[in-house]
């Protein structure tokens, strides 16, 4: 099937009088080549069940329809519905569009229990809130297939960082105890409208194996504490934690270390131990 022809994406802002809204966090992307590119990193959307947060004026949800996807976008800035209507009409049953705020509705209810990809050039101020709720919660493997999110850089980077790294901490952690997360693509400032003040980069994360006998809660709780004091000894930030100080002396994790310095199995072991 030959996709539609479509208006350029600035022609529709204009039309619709969209200029971004700072408070919204909005930058609008207006690259379609890099759209497309966005659009291939999970790999063949042909029919696949798709989920945006966003979508602002359209453009990676029109890379999206023209890769075939069901697009369900969520959409908080009621200045853009009708632009998104518009390419509804272009993509007869492909797009289904919900005003309201992401943080407030079940995912996996809009998708009506249907596996879904997740890709989204995430507004700057509700992303990393959105990004831990997704890799959150006991319940494993997600409904969710996979991950292609645009962050900040240093948000990116802090996201598929090792231990000792400067950028390592609590969202390695949650992105890689239970799923597989890497960089995928830059981004330069130049491809926004507006430009924002920072760099960006995209993150691609599936779902791997989960750990046996480890609760996601109690590993959100060590790395909070842990990461929340990063500067301390794990036998200052930790002692907060019933049997963690044991824990420590019974994995051999010597207790004058500091957060960043335990790697992803080491936080493991220590939630599997106090599970």
């Amino acid at each position: 099937m030959n996709a539609p022809s479509l208006p350029p994406l600035r022609e529709v802002i204009a039309r619709h009088n969209l200029a971004a809204s700072k408070a919204l966090g909005q930058n609008f992307l207006l690259d379609e080549q890099l759209l497309d590119r966005i659009a291939a990193l999970p790999g063949s959307l042909a029919g696949q069940q798709v989920l945006e947060v966003g979508p602002g004026p359209g453009g990676l949800t029109r890379a999206l329809l023209r890769a075939g996807a069901r697009v369900t976008a969520i959409e908080m800035d009621r200045r853009c519905l009708p632009a998104l209507a518009e390419l509804g009409e272009s993509f007869p049953g492909q797009l289904t569009v919900i005003e309201g705020d992401a943080l407030k509705l079940d995912h996996a209810d809009l998708m009506q229990g249907e596996p879904f990809h997740v890709l989204s050039n995430l507004p700057y101020n509700v992303g990393t809130a959105l990004f831990v709720r997704w890799l959150g919660g006991e319940s494993w493997p997600p409904p969710w297939l996979s991950l292609t999110l645009m962050f900040q850089r240093e948000v990116a980077e802090r996201i598929v960082a090792s231990a000792g790294d400067d950028a390592y901490g609590r969202l390695a952690v949650l992105a890689q105890w239970r799923a597989q997360a890497r960089l995928a693509m830059k981004v330069h400032r130049s491809a926004f409208t507006p430009p924002p003040k920072v760099m960006s980069a995209i993150v691609h994360v599936t779902p791997a194996a989960m750990p046996e006998g480890v609760s996601a809660r109690m590993l959100e709780r060590l790395t909070e504490a842990a990461f929340g004091q990063r500067r301390k000894m794990l036998r200052q930030s930790l002692k907060g934690v019933p049997g963690a100080l044991e824990a420590l002396g019974s994995l051999g994790i010597d207790e004058t270390r500091r957060a960043e310095t335990v790697s992803v199995a080491e936080f493991v072991a220590l939630a599997k131990a106090l599970s």
